[in-house]
């Protein structure tokens, strides 16, 4: 008995603080304190391939929204998403794949469609994706996991919202999410919340498109899979600091649930960096 009394004293500092801001929120403030000194290294690795692959391509691609695709070794799920991406009712609309050094399969022959390979592995999913996002130019940017569906209406849906009177800077649609033998688990559809944010993590990229702004980048942090909170929670709640973010309760997404779609294993032949 004493033993349990002793023990709850001792956490009570903690539980205090996560009544206060939220488990979430410590978590990251913890990562960003540890894993600071990989970051620092991997933004100059991500303007350095940036500057590299903006002469490759010439011109940016430019459209209403820009779509950024990050992989790494899944080229039949790729494929998938990619036509997902494509087909979208939203036709003033580019995207771009970005490798993150494990080399393409044949992409569709569409103007509209445009993929790069990183020189080297960076092992970091944040630093693929704004790689893409600064390479592109566009008023509005979406983001689509390599194992994960769009519905054809999901830019029309989210663009309804942003380009209202009166609309917020970013929206988030509902995910329908999927198992592998593809019947339905459920669908998540969490109205925002900044509070509810800190001690749930119902914000997932693949629903997220948002006005470009010098808010829209991810972390740069180096996140196993044992790092929480991820990456996607991180960008839209940092991004609602300043930019209002709605909901909108229409599941347009298709989630791929299962151990390898929460964290894609980036990690290839990378070299320190």
């Amino acid at each position: 008995m004493r033993e349990d009394t002793m023990r709850r004293i001792a956490r009570a500092p903690w539980e205090l603080l996560k009544w206060a801001f939220g488990w979430l929120v410590l978590f990251e403030t913890r990562n960003k304190l540890v894993l600071a000194p990989s970051a620092l290294r991997l933004r100059r690795l991500e303007t350095a391939e940036t500057a590299r692959l903006s002469a490759v391509l010439g011109q940016a691609p430019e459209a209403l929204v820009a779509t950024v695709i990050a992989t790494h070794r899944r080229p039949e799920a790729l494929l998938e998403a990619v036509r997902s991406a494509l087909d979208q009712t939203v036709r003033d609309h580019v995207v771009i794949v970005v490798d993150d050094c494990a080399g393409l399969p044949e992409l569709p022959d569409d103007p509209r469609l445009f993929a790069v390979s990183l020189s080297r592995n960076t092992a970091t999913a944040g630093i693929v994706r704004n790689v893409g996002i600064r390479l592109t130019r566009s008023r509005y940017v979406a983001f689509l996991d390599d194992d994960n569906l769009w519905e054809p209406d999901h830019l029309e849906q989210a663009l309804a919202v942003l380009e209202a009177p009166g609309g917020p800077d970013g929206v988030y649609t509902a995910l329908r999410r999927v198992l592998p033998d593809g019947t339905e688990m459920d669908i998540l559809s969490v109205p925002f919340d900044r509070r509810r944010s800190a001690r749930e993590s119902f914000l997932d990229t693949n629903a997220f498109v948002a006005r470009r702004n010098g808010s829209l980048h991810f972390s740069r942090l180096r996140r196993t899979p044992e790092v929480l909170p991820r990456e996607d929670w991180e960008l839209i709640r940092r991004y609602s600091r300043r930019h209002e973010v709605r909901h909108v309760p229409c599941p347009t997404v298709r989630y791929l649930v299962n151990p390898a779609s929460f964290y894609t294993a980036w990690e290839g032949s990378a070299p320190p960096v």
